[in-house]
């Protein structure tokens, strides 16, 4: 069949590629079969047999015939075209016609051959007028003549030299009248011009004389009516309309010119330049302590000082001071009576100078100011000590009571301590103060700008600090009080080696989760931590952002927080203040964040459920830690009626959780109406937090039913009852965010039916799921895309035949180059040899 096929194709070759009427025997290697892989019945089969050869002659030989053909020609013109002008307007005259042609062909002629020809005899003129008449200069003008009014540069001067003699040729020529006169040269032109600029310049002289003397005349006169007018009295009435009241705008602008303007300052120090300054006054304050602790005077360790030959050195002594000092009582200028010399004034000078001492010391003392943290303009007499000012005042010192009070005075400069145990022993038994002096002199000392090895010692220092700060939360009873203060310079050393702070701080945190969970596995159940633990949690937010996603520190504090909230049950008072506390602590580092923390919402609705009866079926669930029944299930529960009226708000005391709490009966009943004040007071602040929640309503709603039904009966205080009622209004105030989910309504299934279905055959070599319009459309879209792609084809075709044929061509032109050349080449060979004969042969002669 395939045989068959092929010479059918064979037989029905296309005529163009045939040469003459019989059509030869084709070259078996110049059919392409484009074979199948299997064949299909019912396909109509199209281009299974082709003749690429035969294809690419008849191209070849098509294009030789049209396109080869134009390009010989593209140069040559078989049709003459009539194009001179006018030839076939009728409208136009013969003279006219000859007339338009002369002046196109003079056109033609200038325009490309005489346009650079400039040998002809023409005339060149200007505005009319000849160069050569021009360059005769008959037109000069006194240029050096005082031109006043007409200016420097009169128009005349101007037009003169820049116009190129357009008055003269503008100027009618003069013309011999009747008279008979001749017309005048140049020469007596230029005389008579010369001595018109010299009349123009003595009658200006002369004008200007005259103007001076009448200036002159009029000045003399005004002096005189100027001294009648001084003699004259001014009216009262007028000088109101003379002088009148200056505007606002004239206000202000004299303001603004009088205002003192803004005076250059000093460079502001760089951070390092006020280390090392603070650290040379702490080193000159110490020495001078040690001096005077020495008994040493100010003039001792200095050099003397060199004595003249004119020095008299009588040793004159002023016993006594008698200048007055000047000073402000009141706002008003005091000056001083003249000091007594009697012992009784000073003794009560002395006096007053120590209770104004003592005062002063209590104030310092009471202050949160630190008095290192003081400005740098202060003088070193303002920074001593009160004690060592006193005595100074007093005038009288002796070297023993200076050396005791030096003594007993805070050193300036401490060493930084290499160990826990240095740092206590440089703190402990001072006053606050005293601790934060120390704590600001050793950073002061040791500032990282001053030496390398200050940063290593300073990143100790925090370690030691807080090590520190958790011995004193661990004393009986805490110093709360110090711990408060301390913090500030903790928060200072954080500032300046957050790294160093944060492993210091995690390794805290971890070694308290390490003996949380040691303890979960021994017994099964944790404890409350100590003060100390609570405290480096809530240090952990005050030194580091709470508000991030994730972070090194306060993340696993938030993980601690949960775990202690979950895992400790509440067993006594003490569990409840550290319960409550660790509340706090949690709404604290969550307040920016807004974070729900289910353990806290749990751990509150344990606390008021212990403060309430127990109850069989409460309306809600309680979780570990803590149980419906049992020895510790109404912790908070207070029965008597006269501790209850006898109780008064007051916040709950943090080292009631470190000791006994309570002595007496009484006292533990307010402590229990106080844990469940801040518990309420907890309650209100979450449900204000997390008011914006979708899901709000189902998180309040044990804490609703708990509140509703159990303590809103229960005979509290009234201000527990204000507390509870207005939680209640706030959670009702809220507004319901999401609605529970409903199943949407479907549609009932139709039950089967035995219609048959309709399915429509598919055509083959359709484009289905479209309408016919879409379908033509697509059609001429391809039929279009096709052809575009079949003339891009025939387009570079055609250029790659045109490029063979201009290489023809060239390859044609340089053959006949070389061939001239060659031939040249020879005729030139053939003559040099004949000479080269011809001289020979006259050599042998």
């Amino acid at each position: 069949m395939g045989k068959a096929r092929a010479a059918g194709a064979r037989t029905k070759t296309p005529a163009g590629a045939r040469g003459g009427g019989t059509r030869p025997n084709s070259n078996p290697f110049e059919v392409k079969v484009n074979r199948q892989k299997f064949q299909v019945l019912g396909r109509k089969t199209r281009h299974d047999v082709g003749l690429p050869g035969v294809s690419r002659a008849r191209a070849i030989q098509k294009r030789c015939r049209t396109l080869l053909k134009e390009y010989k020609e593209r140069d040559k013109s078989n049709v003459f075209v009539d194009k001179r002008l006018g030839e076939y307007n009728s409208n136009v005259s013969l003279e006219e016609k000859m007339l338009k042609r002369f002046a196109l062909e003079q056109q033609r002629q200038h325009e490309k051959k005489n346009i650079y020809n400039l040998n002809e005899d023409e005339e060149l003129t200007h505005y009319g007028q000849s160069l050569a008449d021009i360059e005769k200069h008959n037109d000069i003008v006194d240029s050096d003549s005082d031109a006043e009014e007409r200016g420097a540069l009169s128009a005349e001067l101007t037009a003169a030299h820049f116009g190129g003699g357009e008055p003269l040729h503008k100027k009618p020529a003069p013309q011999p009248g009747e008279d008979g006169e001749r017309p005048r040269s140049r020469k007596e032109l230029i005389e008579e011009l010369i001595a018109e600029s010299k009349r123009e310049k003595r009658e200006r002289q002369a004008r200007r004389e005259d103007a001076l003397e009448l200036t002159e005349k009029l000045d003399q006169d005004w002096r005189e009516i100027r001294a009648l007018l001084a003699r004259r009295a001014p009216k009262p009435g007028n000088r109101e309309q003379e002088k009148p009241t200056p505007d606002a705008y004239d206000v202000m602008v004299r303001e603004l010119g009088f205002e003192m303007k803004a005076q250059p300052s000093n460079r502001m120090k760089t951070e390092e330049e006020l280390a090392k300054e603070e650290q040379e006054r702490l080193k000159n304050l110490e020495a001078d302590r040690l001096r005077r602790m020495r008994g040493k005077d100010e003039d001792e360790d200095t050099k003397p000082k060199h004595t003249s030959a004119d020095d008299l050195s009588d040793g004159f002594i002023l016993d006594q001071d008698d200048r007055r000092l000047l000073s402000y009582k009141d706002g008003k200028m005091n000056v001083e009576e003249e000091q007594s010399g009697e012992a009784g004034d000073r003794e009560s000078a002395e006096d007053a100078g120590e209770d104004t001492t003592e005062d002063d010391a209590e104030d310092s003392s009471g202050s949160e100011g630190h008095s290192d943290l003081e400005s740098d303009g202060e003088s070193e007499g303002e920074r001593e000590r009160p004690g060592q000012a006193q005595q100074r005042a007093s005038g009288h010192v002796s070297p023993g009571g200076s050396g005791e009070a030096a003594s007993t005075e805070l050193p300036y400069v401490f060493a930084a301590p290499e160990a826990c145990e240095d740092l206590k022993s440089l703190l402990s038994g001072r006053p606050t103060e005293e601790q934060l002096l120390v704590l600001e002199r050793i950073q002061k000392c040791h500032h990282p700008s001053l030496a390398a090895g200050n940063r290593a010692k300073l990143e100790k220092l925090f370690g030691f600090l807080l090590e520190y700060i958790g011995d004193l939360a661990t004393d009986e009873p805490p110093a709360l009080g110090t711990i408060d203060k301390l913090v500030v310079q903790l928060y200072n050393l954080c500032q300046m080696f957050p790294e160093s702070a944060s492993s210091c701080m995690k390794f805290v945190l971890r070694d308290a989760m390490h003996e949380m969970e040691g303890m979960v596995e021994a017994k099964g159940r944790a404890v409350f931590p100590g003060l100390d633990v609570l405290i480096y949690l809530k240090i952990a937010g005050m030194l580091f952002p709470t508000s991030d996603f994730r972070h090194p520190v306060v993340t696993p504090a938030l993980v601690c927080l949960s775990q202690l909230l979950t895992k400790c049950p509440v067993l006594s008072l003490q569990d409840v203040v550290k319960g409550l506390f660790v509340c706090c602590v949690f709404l604290d580092y969550v307040s920016l964040s807004r974070r729900f923390v289910p353990e806290l919402i749990n751990f509150l609705l344990g606390i008021l459920y212990i403060a309430a009866p127990n109850s069989q079926s409460p309306g809600y669930t309680l979780v570990h830690p803590f149980r419906a029944l049992g020895k510790n299930s109404e912790l908070l529960l207070v029965s008597d009626e006269e501790d209850t009226a006898t109780w008064q708000r007051r916040s709950l005391a943090l080292h009631w959780a470190s000791g006994p709490p309570a002595r007496t009966e009484t006292e533990a009943n307010h402590i229990r109406l106080s844990c469940l004040a801040v518990c309420l007071a907890l309650v209100k602040r979450c449900v204000l937090m997390y008011s914006g929640l979708p899901s709000f309503h189902d998180i309040v709603r044990p804490l609703r039913a708990l509140l509703t039904e159990h303590l809103a009966s229960r005979s509290h205080p009234r201000e527990l009852q204000e507390l509870i009622r207005g939680t209640l209004m706030d959670m009702e105030a809220q507004e319901q965010h999401c609605q529970p989910l409903i199943c949407a309504k479907s549609k009932p299934v139709p039950l089967k039916l035995f219609t048959p279905r309709l399915v429509k055959v598919l055509e083959f070599g359709r484009k289905q799921g479209s309408s016919r319009e879409e379908q033509e459309r697509k059609r001429l879209m391809h039929k279009h895309r096709r052809e575009f792609k079949g003339a891009v084809r025939e387009i570079r075709k055609d250029n790659q035949f045109l490029a063979r044929m201009q290489l023809a061509e060239t390859m044609e032109r340089d053959a006949e180059r070389k061939r001239k050349v060659k031939q040249l080449f020879n005729s030139l060979a053939a003559q040099e040899g004949a000479w080269r004969a011809l001289k020979r042969k006259k050599l042998k002669r």
